[in-house]
């Protein structure tokens, strides 16, 4: 199974577990397409990925937009979906409702846009391919919102696979990844989370978007499994 000649849609492909993904797939002779809402982060990314790699600047909340662009691309084979914002941890005292709501207008409502419009314009054997997090299945105090939204996530991914069959919809929940994800922390923070976490993982390590990458590559490549989620998380959930 390979992904040689197949043509991936990659939204949020310019940083973080999209662009591996991208980056993963194009090795394998797959034609990528990414899009992103930074022009900055498209250029710097299209600059990694090999020549005649398209790449788009979209607002994925942008009902208009999204349509218009998938409209645009035509035919397809796999739509992998890694859009996120940086991760919003915080008490349930201290979160404002409007900045919880933009939060799920990403991730959630902005995957729910890609599949109505983009699930039409994958070929025969394709595949969605969404992304949760360890945190909807073991959240830490603060993590309320994200806990939310790949529960919400995962949901979604099970409907999908029942109503888009036989396209293949399934989900990646990565555990504790080095990624674009945690900027919104301090530095210090960031490697104190890693060290930590690692400490306690089974693998020994948190995991890289490299690494990520490889389950995004089996769920496109596999033609047996719909309505998944694959867990990778270095053991985070046994632990």
């Amino acid at each position: 199974m390979t992904l040689r000649g197949k043509r991936l849609v990659v939204l949020g492909g310019s940083s973080g577990i999209g662009l591996a993904t991208a980056q993963a797939a194009a090795k394998e002779q797959a034609s990528v397409v990414i899009a992103s809402s930074r022009k900055a982060t498209v250029d710097q990314a299209l600059a990694t990925l090999p020549p005649g790699t398209e790449g788009h600047v979209l607002d994925l909340t942008d009902e208009t937009a999204v349509r218009a662009l998938f409209a645009r691309l035509g035919g397809f084979d796999h739509l992998v979906f890694t859009a996120g914002e940086t991760l919003q941890l915080g008490s349930l005292a201290s979160t404002e409702v409007a900045a919880a709501r933009r939060f799920f207008e990403l991730r959630y409502w902005g995957a729910f846009l890609a599949a109505k419009y983009g699930s039409g314009s994958i070929r025969p054997g394709g595949s969605i391919v969404f992304t949760s997090g360890l945190a909807g299945q073991r959240p830490h105090a603060g993590w309320a919102l994200g806990a939310s939204i790949c529960s919400a996530m995962e949901g979604l991914t099970r409907a999908l696979a029942v109503e888009l069959a036989p396209i293949r919809v399934n989900i990646v929940c990565p555990g504790v990844v080095k990624s674009p994800l945690w900027a919104a922390m301090t530095e210090a923070d960031r490697t104190a989370l890693y060290r930590h976490t690692a400490e306690k993982l089974l693998v020994g390590h948190v995991g890289e978007t490299a690494e990520i990458a490889e389950a995004y590559l089996y769920l496109m490549r596999q033609t047996y499994g719909s309505g998944h989620v694959l867990v990778v998380d270095g053991g985070g959930a046994l632990t």
